[in-house]
């Protein structure tokens, strides 16, 4: 018998999403025979995992007990939701009288109840044997109103919260733990988008992130929609079949981790499956991407899994290139159906699904002519002969150690030779499986690393729609770049104008990873001529917090944003930077930069000051808006830090920048605001230091500014001085 694992395993993209937060993992052990009993490892497994449920749960209601803002939070989300329950009521309720009464001393016996838990936990640390008795009726009323309240979910899901915070306070975590799993059973939805919205995050999102992903994608697709009243009909309904399906899904989970809390022995529950939605009948095209691949491939090490799936390697392979000059779809189709299931069953194109395609016939059936998914080549290609010859001859070269499958040269000649995207596509797919099941393989690297095969993956990376293959596309070439610098240059000289690039980073999925592989590609300003970079640029420095991976390649998505950044602030003439710089400003982009210079490693923080100096270079008028906002104590740092590292001359320049202001007020201001210092180091101090090691060019500077912090000393010291004189001598005539 197979091994299960006992918390979520990531799943396909029928299945949930895999965990973005660390769990404990165990493994239950295999059996002899169906009569074996569980190993004591296997045992101690179980209750290490059903020990880190109940640490996150109840840590989490522990912290009522801790933090009065938590605590403060969750009592005007309670009240808030009761008050609008309770006007509802009173709305619907109108003409019975009997039931209002009902109503009315439920609510009642609610907010009795958690005046007195808060009453409660305020004196918590007395220990009183009165404590302790109010403890057991404030129990016992709640468990009272659960039952009355059981028939609407919303006061149900309030009491159980406060029932676990009852709990918690007898120190009984695995009863606590069920309450509050209970709240995410009777309301998911309430629970995970009002109520308890962070602990949704944390605990149940990775398991539906591949919902979220699906949504974002059918929400991009309809936004082009150019019919309104169309547009508006089918995003009301996708928000309520995704909604559905997140909120079943969060049911799924509360329950999947309730049995968790009741397992002993064997009895380890079944792993919930949460499928994708129906494919909406507004998309026209054949195959979606999968979302969850997608999801999957920055934090899921064995993507191939994910991608291809288990049963697949049992498949034979599909024959690309005959004599006959005819290639079938057969497995590319059999694939759909294993990724869509009934969904593809019902697709409006099934009854095509076996054409075949030659590239010397003529076809007169115009349906199949349009299914020819011919695609645009890039300028610099070239017919690949000699390519395909060097990769039979790597083939028989080494056939005495070790051969490339023939599964993989035919994928590799169909890229080279194909203008057949859905072929292109499924080589794609056939190319990846290879890469992973033999990472590093020097046979493979040197197959792939031609230029034509480059030439041909990036003329794929550029036309097609489907995020599941660009995003392989992003990770094979990273990988390749890392390896063997060549194919940067092949990268660059196949797209001189980045054409791809700017493709890829307006998308909304990939744009991320996009960047990454552009920084690895390391593009001149020349190849970035056009406006729109620094839009996109941006938006990358905005969202690019986390390392991004590809395959084994791991990047921040920041380095790549102020790599571009910098290339399109300093690597033109003086009037291009001038203009980019302006740009940069009018988007808001100096928010951004000012953020960074709090935020990273020296070396960020010191690109971040850079930027920002171009800005102030290129207008001026926006010193008054940096000397109030920036971070004077941040600048401090970085002029001490950065000196150790001889990178302190950014945030020199942009502090002597700041004290070009048009009013002597702000600049006494400004002043004021570096004075506190930096870590408990006097300013005055840090300048002096800095004075004694500055170089010959930097000298001047620094002395100005140690004027103009002890002039501003003095004259403050002078006004004191004064008003005490003048306030002494008015008490004498007195």
């Amino acid at each position: 018998m197979a091994s299960k694992a006992l918390l979520p395993p990531p799943l396909s993209s029928k299945g949930s999403s895999s965990s973005r937060f660390k769990r404990i993992v165990g493994s239950v052990s295999e059996r002899s025979n169906p009569k074996s009993n569980v190993s004591e490892d296997s045992t101690m497994d179980e209750a290490s995992v059903i020990s880190a449920v109940i640490g996150i749960l109840s840590g989490y209601i522990g912290r009522y007990v801790k933090d009065d803002s938590f605590r403060r939070t969750i009592r005007d989300k309670c009240n808030s939701f009761l008050n609008r329950t309770r006007t509802k009521q009173d709305s619907d309720d109108i003409d019975n009288d009997n039931d209002n009464e009902d109503e009315d001393e439920i609510f009642v016996k609610m907010d009795f109840c958690m005046e007195k838990m808060n009453t409660l936990i305020e004196d918590h640390h007395q220990g009183t044997k009165k404590q302790v008795t109010m403890m057991k009726s404030i129990r016992s009323s709640i468990e009272v109103l659960t039952k009355i309240a059981s028939s609407k979910s919303y006061l149900s899901s309030c009491a159980e919260l406060y029932l676990a915070i009852a709990y918690k306070l007898l120190r009984n975590d695995r009863v606590s733990s069920k309450h509050l799993l209970q709240v995410f059973c009777y309301s998911p939805n309430l629970a995970r988008t009002y109520l308890l919205s962070d602990l949704w995050e944390h605990l149940f999102l990775p398991h539906v992130l591949h919902l979220k992903i699906w949504y974002t994608s059918e929400f991009e697709f309809l936004s082009n929609e150019v019919h309104v009243g169309e547009k508006e009909k089918k995003m009301k309904v996708l928000n309520k079949v995704y909604n559905e399906k997140m909120d079943s899904g969060t049911y799924l989970f509360a329950m999947y981790y309730k049995q968790w809390l009741k397992v002993s022995g064997a009895s380890v529950p079944p792993l919930p499956i949460v499928p994708l939605p129906s494919r909406p009948s507004c998309r026209s095209s054949r195959r979606m991407s999968s979302d969850s691949t997608i999801s999957n491939s920055s934090i899921n090490p064995n993507l191939y899994k994910a991608v291809f799936g288990l049963k697949e390697e049992k498949q034979k392979p599909i024959s690309l290139g005959e004599q006959t000059g005819i290639s079938t779809l057969s497995k590319g189709l059999e694939i759909d159906k294993k990724l869509y299931g009934d969904d593809y069953k019902y697709s409006s194109v099934q009854k095509e699904d076996m054409l075949s395609f030659g590239r010397s016939s003529n076809h007169s059936d115009k349906n199949q002519a349009h299914r020819l998914d011919y695609f645009k080549c890039l300028s610099c290609r070239f017919i690949p002969t000699d390519s395909m010859a060097k990769i039979s001859y790597i083939k028989s070269k080494n056939a005495s150690s070790s051969v490339l499958s023939s599964e993989l040269v035919e994928a590799i000649t169909t890229i080279c030779s194909s203008n057949i995207l859905t072929e292109c596509e499924f080589t794609i797919r056939v190319v990846t499986k290879a890469w992973l099941n033999s990472p590093g393989d020097p046979l493979i690297e040197e197959a792939l690393t031609q230029t034509s095969v480059i030439e041909g993956i990036l003329e794929v990376l550029f036309v097609s729609t489907e995020d599941e293959i660009l995003e392989l596309i992003i990770s094979i070439l990273a990988e390749l770049i890392t390896r063997n610098d060549a194919i940067r240059q092949i990268i660059l000289n196949s797209d001189p104008q980045l054409e791809i690039f700017v493709r890829l980073l307006k998308s909304t999925s990939l744009f991320l990873k996009a960047s990454v592989l552009l920084y690895l590609s390391k593009p001149m300003a020349k190849q970035m001529i056009s406006t729109e970079w620094v839009p996109l640029i941006l938006r990358v420095m905005e969202f690019g917090d986390k390392l991004q991976t590809l395959f084994t390649v791991q990047c921040s998505p920041q380095v790549a944003a102020f790599y571009i950044l910098d290339q399109l602030l300093n690597g033109f003439d003086e009037d291009k930077n001038l203009e980019n710089a302006r740009l940069v400003l009018s988007l808001g982009g100096l928010t951004l930069l000012m953020k960074r210079v709090q935020e990273g490693e020296i070396h960020e923080r010191e690109n971040s000051v850079s930027m920002i100096l171009c800005c102030v270079r290129a207008e001026g008028s926006c010193r008054s808006y940096l000397a109030e906002n920036i971070n004077k104590s941040s600048l401090l740092e970085l002029i001490v830090l950065g000196r150790k590292q001889s990178s302190s001359r950014y945030a020199l320049s942009l502090l002597f920048e700041l004290l070009y202001l048009d009013r002597r007020t702000k600049i006494t201001k400004f002043l004021r605001g570096l004075k506190d210092g930096w870590n408990g180091l006097n300013t005055m101090h840090i300048f002096f230091i800095y004075l004694q090691k500055a170089s010959p060019e930097e000298k001047p500077l620094v002395a100005v500014i140690l004027l103009m912090l002890d002039l501003m000393i003095c004259c403050r010291k002078i006004i004191m001085s004064r008003g005490a004189y003048i306030e002494k001598k008015l008490l004498r005539q007195l």
